[in-house]
């Protein structure tokens, strides 16, 4: 199996959302999955009514969320389409800032929380995390949402794609490594919680989601695989499809 180079090294060629920002939420839906994590997003990271930056916020969805829920909400990101998307859903409701999240434009202790949502796996973390730290005061609190290893051992789309648990295995920190990043940066306290999730889609819904590359890794796979793959799942994939998300809650601390 050959891993894409650009997978390999930080300064390489990354998933392009601008050219998925157009379709993101509608082959992402805000299901039932997608409202359970908000929930449980905004309890271990006490955001409601507080002052939260959304760090890689694509769509604006998660910032909209948080604005209804009282928060005084900041979306930065680097796509420009995607942040077109997120000032279309959300108006006057948030603010949003073209930004990586290795050098975020605001000042130090600005926010009260921050946000991560499948989001550690694509940005230099060594740069990424110590920056968030200095954006948040003096018992600040991030709350990161990420898959933890057996969500990728056991993903729905590897008999058709192969080359998908060892893309993301080589993206996705797992808890521990993160937890002493996160130390590493400026936090003192970190913690995991595991949230498993189990859901169902029909064929059609899968197929669309395939052609759409509704997940990054789809971008890195090899195309030859993905053409093969996706006429493959297209003859094999059942009329229901059901899948689980294994997710890591990782939340950090500054005193």
């Amino acid at each position: 199996m050959v891993i894409p180079q650009r997978v390999l090294s930080l300064t390489g060629a990354g998933p392009d959302f601008g050219r998925i920002a157009a379709s993101y939420d509608r082959l992402r839906p805000a299901d039932e999955s997608w409202r359970e994590l908000l929930d449980v997003l905004v309890a271990e990271g006490d955001l409601a009514g507080r002052r939260v930056l959304d760090v890689g916020c694509g769509t604006g969805r998660l910032t909209l969320a948080l604005a209804e829920r009282g928060s005084r909400a900041w979306g930065v990101d680097l796509s420009e389409e995607m942040l077109a998307e997120a000032r279309a859903r959300v108006g006057g409701r948030a603010a949003f800032k073209r930004a990586s999240a290795a050098a975020l434009p605001f000042k130090d202790g600005w926010f009260e929380r921050a946000v991560l949502r499948l989001v550690v796996h694509l940005v230099d973390r060594t740069r990424a995390l110590p920056e968030v730290a200095r954006v948040l005061g003096p018992g600040g609190r991030a709350v990161i949402a990420t898959f933890r290893p057996e969500h990728f051992e056991r993903f729905w789309l590897n008999p058709w794609f192969p080359s998908i648990p060892a893309i993301d295995g080589l993206r996705f920190p797992e808890p521990g490594r993160l937890t002493d990043e996160l130390r590493a940066a400026g936090f003192e306290e970190v913690r995991v919680r595991p949230l498993s999730q189990r859901r169902r889609t029909t064929r059609a819904e899968a197929l669309e989601r395939i052609r759409g590359r509704f997940i990054s890794t789809l971008q890195l796979v090899p195309e030859e695989e993905f053409r093969e793959g996706l006429e493959q799942a297209a003859r094999e994939l059942p009329e229901e499809v059901e899948y689980a998300l294994e997710w890591a809650i990782v939340v950090a601390e500054r005193r």
